[in-house]
């Protein structure tokens, strides 16, 4: 077998330029070629594996699990000890309001559901969402995303869905008594961190409560630590109606939830029956995992060091060529003066063995979300290594 030949020839590709790195193995925040290669991951699989690769206690979490049972029975309807404990455990370190959780597969299907519930609840069809947003790639949550490119070639999409820009409170007079919904990246991620000021959602929120609008923050890439806060959504004040939640949730496991109150999510109950389902959503080893992960963030201190190491590798890669850093915690976008350079930039530091990646709807920056347990000497020589590919590209 040719992995390389093979993995163009038979699986399905999503871009005509894939990386095509080839890995054997992974532990902490390095993966690892079949030829001895090392690759620092400086964005943790994009979001997921915020407390490094394979965490030992991940692990042994799955072990135990699959010495137990694996799936049995469609969501819902066993009643199932890893999930009862993640359910609780989340109602823990979540607000009033946030208490009950329905688990999911991925983030993508916990907006679908996030905004099905939207409807059911209130009765309405308007949807509000931001330009430059991205909520998924089904079609409820493409939908809802603010990227027209990547929209056009799949429309018809999910009908009378409203765009504000994001950070302006002037917009918010798009959200009325006919809106049945406002769904929101907490922070927005693809298009390159942008960071909301207070005062814009502190007058959301306030927004929503007036009008009777569900606000849905989306926390699939800011969740469990990456912001310096377990959710982003704490640093501004603010309780949403519905979170939605994935991506690092369950420390590199296929796992996603939508939350909200017991009131809220009874009306996926009846009429009809069975208003959400999911086959494997809250698969018990995906639970036992999730259950894991949230233990390491909670009890390893790692959410106060978040700031100082973002900081920290902030200082590091600045450069004179660099237009613009925005950053919250651990989670950075560093911005130059044409795209072409991210692109060369992000090639040079994987010849140099760190993994660095665009965003798709802010071309001209390129990310980085290290796991959250990386040791300052290991974060510090990464972001040596960029500032030497940024000063390659630069002086050519």
């Amino acid at each position: 077998m040719n992995l390389q030949s093979d993995f163009l020839k038979y699986q399905a590709q999503t871009s005509p330029h894939p990386l095509s790195i080839q890995i054997e193995r992974a532990e902490g925040p390095f993966l690892y070629g079949p030829n001895g290669e090392t690759y620092t991951d400086m964005i943790s699989g994009i979001a997921v594996t915020n407390i490094g690769h394979r965490h030992p206690r991940v692990v042994e979490a799955i072990e135990n699990q699959l010495g137990k049972y694996m799936h049995v029975m469609p969501y819902g309807e066993f009643v199932q000890a890893p999930q009862v404990e993640l359910a609780k455990r989340l109602n823990d370190v979540l607000p009033d309001g946030l208490d009950v959780s329905y688990f999911v597969n991925s983030g993508t299907e916990a907006n679908e559901a996030a905004l099905k519930m939207a409807k059911r609840y209130t009765g309405r069809s308007k949807i509000v969402s931001c330009l430059k947003s991205y909520h998924g790639g089904t079609h409820g949550s493409l939908s809802v995303s603010g990227n027209e490119k990547k929209k056009y070639a799949f429309r018809p999409l999910l009908p009378e869905v409203y765009f504000m820009a994001f950070n302006a409170i002037d917009q918010l007079e798009l959200i009325d008594e006919n809106t049945a919904c406002v769904i929101i990246e907490t922070v927005q991620g693809d298009a390159g961190v942008r960071i909301p000021e207070l005062a814009y959602m502190l007058a959301l929120r306030k927004k929503c409560s007036e009008t009777g609008a569900l606000l849905i923050m989306d926390e699939i890439q800011t969740g469990f630590g990456r912001t310096g806060k377990l959710f982003a959504f704490e640093h501004f004040g603010i309780v949403p109606d519905i979170l939605t939640i994935a991506k690092s949730m369950a420390g590199g496991m296929a796992m996603g939830a939508f939350v909200s109150s017991a009131e809220i999510m009874a009306c996926l109950k009846s009429d009809p029956i069975l208003g959400h389902i999911t086959t494997f959503g809250g698969h018990p080893i995906c639970c036992a995992a999730a259950i894991a992960n949230l233990d390491v963030i909670t009890e390893e201190g790692l959410i106060v060091k978040v700031a100082r190491k973002g900081k920290l590798l902030e200082e590091t890669i600045n450069h004179p060529a660099v237009v613009e850093i925005r950053r919250i915690g651990l989670m950075l976008a560093v911005e130059f003066d044409a795209a072409e350079k991210v692109y060369q930039i992000v090639d040079k530091c994987i010849e140099r063995g760190v993994i660095t990646f665009y965003f798709l709807s802010c071309p001209e920056s390129f990310r980085l979300a290290p796991p959250l347990n990386m040791s300052d000497e290991d974060l510090v020589k990464a972001g040596q290594i960029i500032r030497q590919a940024i000063d390659e590209i630069y002086a050519a």
